[in-house]
């Protein structure tokens, strides 16, 4: 997820996708980055989850969110999008939380 990741290619990967709306050809190439991206992603959580319906779940919300989240204009309480967005993957990748959320949990 190298662009989702990266702030000097995200718009790049935002301009593919709109453009991906009016280009069958565009959007067959997208697919297939896409799928690529999930397939890592179903890669990643298959180590530690087996039940294949939660392991697309997860996939799914973590894509989703790296993609959408640039969209999000809330704000998260005391808590900053990094802070929110750490969390989630957290969560979506069955990690402990991380010592700054735990941290700030704590607080």
């Amino acid at each position: 997820m190298l662009t989702f990741s990266n702030d000097r290619l995200l718009p790049i990967d935002l301009a593919v996708r709109d453009w991906a709306r009016r280009d069958e050809a565009v959007a067959a190439r997208l697919r297939r980055v896409d799928e690529r991206r999930m397939a890592l992603l179903h890669e990643t959580i298959s180590t530690f989850c087996a039940d294949p319906d939660e392991v697309e779940a997860r996939a799914l919300l973590a894509f989703c969110a790296a993609i959408r989240q640039h969209f999000l204009v809330a704000h998260h309480g005391e808590r900053t999008r990094v802070q929110v967005l750490r969390r989630a993957a957290d969560l979506l990748l069955n990690r402990p939380a991380n010592q700054e959320s735990t941290t700030r949990e704590q607080a």
